[in-house]
Parts: structure tokens; sequence; C-alpha cells
């Protein structure tokens, strides 16, 4: 599906119908990020409805240059939310550079947004922090084996190497970075921070909130994301060993129990507002 904006038209895909669900991906990847770690979320769960967008100039959604930083970004995807759902009460997830944005969302769409997760996600470049690389787990069979192009990114990005990671990896997150407009991306990056104004909340946020971190993760950290924990009244922060920030992939099984949680956490909220 397209939705055609001012600066960019956005590619993006809807599974299932109920209660809708945006989910935005990290930086330079596209939606099969997000599909690959939540629909199996969503394999037992009903009225749902999951909406997951190509960000401008990643996946297959285009982008001008009216785009140049991360407020423009935050720009097009209000416009997004505006265009396909309105004022209708959602859910909101991203992951790494998509928490980001998630961040500058719910600041524009506090009262609309039911329930908030951060996979991973990002401070900016002017908070980071973050330990260096550490490798937990490798399995030498598979990986003395492997011979893909990608091979040594995956070994420098992944905490655990094997199989199961490598299909995911080459699966989720490499048909994405195939498709990202490298000449943008690299514009972007000059302009990656949010203006403060963007991301800091008026008022509290006391819906249910699902913040995840990995312990190895050397792209973004642990610590900046505890500080975002203690932004919300109703977050939980669960910081995961052997996770690095693909952690919905290393981590997969308890990723999926946090996230049936959260899930649990929200639509209680809103019985009891009903």
């Amino acid at each position: 599906m397209k939705c055609e904006l001012k600066h960019t038209t956005i590619h993006y895909e809807i599974h299932g119908t109920g209660k809708p669900v945006l989910l935005l991906h990290g930086f330079s990847c596209d939606h099969h990020l997000m599909t690959g770690c939540m629909e199996p979320v969503f394999t037992n769960q009903s009225g749902w409805k999951r909406i997951y967008p190509d960000l401008p100039g990643m996946g297959d959604s285009t982008v001008t240059d009216g785009i140049q930083s991360t407020d423009d970004m935050l720009k097009a995807l209000d416009e997004f939310v505006g265009e396909i759902l309105g004022d209708e009460p959602f859910l909101l997830a991203g992951e790494s550079y998509g928490g980001y944005l998630s961040r500058g969302l719910l600041k524009k769409r506090l009262h609309q947004i039911e329930g908030l997760l951060l996979i991973c996600p990002t401070a900016g470049q002017a908070k980071h922090d973050a330990p260096a690389f550490q490798l937990i787990a490798r399995d030498e069979g598979f990986m003395s084996q492997l011979n893909h192009p990608n091979a040594g990114e995956f070994s420098g990005m992944h905490t655990v190497q094997d199989e199961y990671n490598w299909s995911r990896y080459e699966r989720e997150i490499l048909t994405g970075l195939r498709k990202a407009d490298r000449p943008f991306l690299e514009r972007l990056r000059k302009h990656y921070d949010l203006s403060t104004e963007l991301e800091k909340l008026n008022a509290p946020y006391e819906k249910p909130v699902l913040i995840l971190a990995g312990r190895q993760d050397h792209i973004v950290g642990y610590r900046n994301q505890w500080e975002f924990a203690n932004e919300y009244p109703r977050a939980s922060f669960v910081m995961l060993d052997r996770a690095g920030h693909n952690l919905q992939i290393e981590q997969s099984g308890l990723f999926r129990v946090l996230v049936e949680e959260w899930l649990d956490r929200v639509t209680e909220e809103q019985g009891r507002k009903a």
C-alpha cells in the first residue's frame, strides 16, 4: 500500500484487524525488521491491526529534498498518522531510530497513543553512551562455513552468532539495508538529533510502556534507556544479557513473552477506562 505525502510516498503493510498498532523500524532498515519480530507475537492474539510502514528513504518509501533532518522525518511521520489513522487511538512500537521517532510522535499525539513499546531505542548522537562490542556465543562450525559478503558485518553486529541468528539477520535486516537510499541517509545523519522541544513531554504519559535494552548493545547502549523509563510512570524496563542491538532476534523467546505482557497491560488499562 502507498500513502502519498508532501515530501515522501510511504509504502506500508497492514496485517489483521482491530485496534491499530503502528510499528516503526530502525535506521536504514525496512518494515521486515518489525514484521519479523512482531508478527509471531500476534499469532495467538486477535483484535490488533498492525501497520508496518517503511520510513522515508528506506525500503520502498521514496523521499524528496524536503526531508533533511529527524525533525523533518517526525513531521512526515505525523502526517502519515494523520492520513492513515486520523484521531483514532493506537498503540506505538519503535525499534532503535524508530523508537527515537516514537518518543517524538508521543509528544505530538500523547492522548491518542494507548501504549508504547521501545526496542533498543536510540537517544540521539549527542547523548550516545554505549559499551564496546562483546561476543557472547558463537557457533564456530557454522560461522567458519558462512560464505556470504555480509558475514563480516553480521560478525561485528551480533552478540550471538549462529545459524538461527544469521538466517533472521539476513531475512529481516539485510533485506532493508539493500534498499536504503544511502545518499539520503548520509545527509540525514548530519541532522540526526531531534530538537529538544520535540522530544520532551509537557505532561506525564501514564499508559503502559515497555522498554527493552540489550546489556551488550554496542550501538545505543542501555543507560539512556533507563533514563527513558524514569519518564514514564507505567514503564517496565527490561535489560537482557546475551543481547545486543538486535535483541529481538538474540532473545526472541523472552522478547515474545515480554511484548505479550505489555499487550495484556494495554488491554487491561483499556478495560479499566471503558
